[in-house]
C-alpha cells in the first residue's frame, strides 16, 4: 500500500519504473485525444468541479488512462470525496502513477500522472480515508473506464 511518505519519497527520489512507455509528438496525441482530454493530458490541465462524466459513476471496473490506456485505478477504491472529481485511495499497481512536486498557482502539491506516458492526471493529497490516508484528485476526462466482464443477470 502506497503512504503519503511514500508519495514524498518517490517525488524526491524517483518513481519506480513502468511496465511500459508510451511516446508520442504532440501532433500525434491531439490526433487521438478530444481537444479537451488533449488540454487536460498535455498541456497539464483541469476540468471544472462536478463536470466530469466519471464524477458520479460508481460500475465496477477499471480505470485506465485515456492516452495510452494503461490502468491506473480499479472501482473498489473509488470514493466520493465531495470535492467534484473522481477520487481513489491507491493505484492499481505501485508502479502506475508519476509523481512529481507541482508548486504552480502559488501552493506545494503533488501531481499525478500516467506513468507510462505522462498525462496528466490530477493531484494526490493527504486527506483521504484509511487505511492509505490518501485522496488520488482525479480528472473524468483523463480517464476511461473499463467495465468489468461480471457475471450478467
Amino acid at each position: 500500500m502506497i503512504t503519503w511518505k511514500n508519495v514524498i519519497d518517490f517525488t524526491l527520489n524517483g518513481n519506480p519504473a513502468p511496465d511500459q512507455r508510451v511516446a508520442k509528438t504532440e501532433n500525434e496525441w491531439r490526433e487521438i485525444l478530444s481537444p479537451e482530454q488533449f488540454r487536460i493530458t498535455r498541456k497539464k490541465g483541469t476540468e471544472a468541479p462536478h463536470s466530469g462524466d466519471l464524477c458520479t459513476i460508481h460500475e465496477a471496473g477499471k480505470y485506465n488512462c485515456v492516452c495510452c490506456g494503461s490502468p491506473l485505478f480499479d472501482s473498489t477504491i473509488k470514493f466520493e470525496s465531495g470535492t467534484g472529481w473522481p477520487s481513489f485511495t491507491q493505484p492499481v499497481k505501485n508502479n502506475a502513477i508519476k509523481y512529481k512536486k507541482d508548486s504552480s498557482f502559488g501552493m506545494i502539491r503533488v501531481e499525478v500522472m500516467c506513468n507510462s506516458c505522462d498525462a496528466h492526471l490530477g493531484h494526490v493529497f493527504p486527506d483521504g480515508p484509511e487505511p492509505s490516508g490518501l485522496r488520488y484528485c482525479i480528472n473524468s476526462m483523463s480517464m476511461v473506464l473499463e467495465p468489468s466482464k461480471g457475471d450478467i443477470h
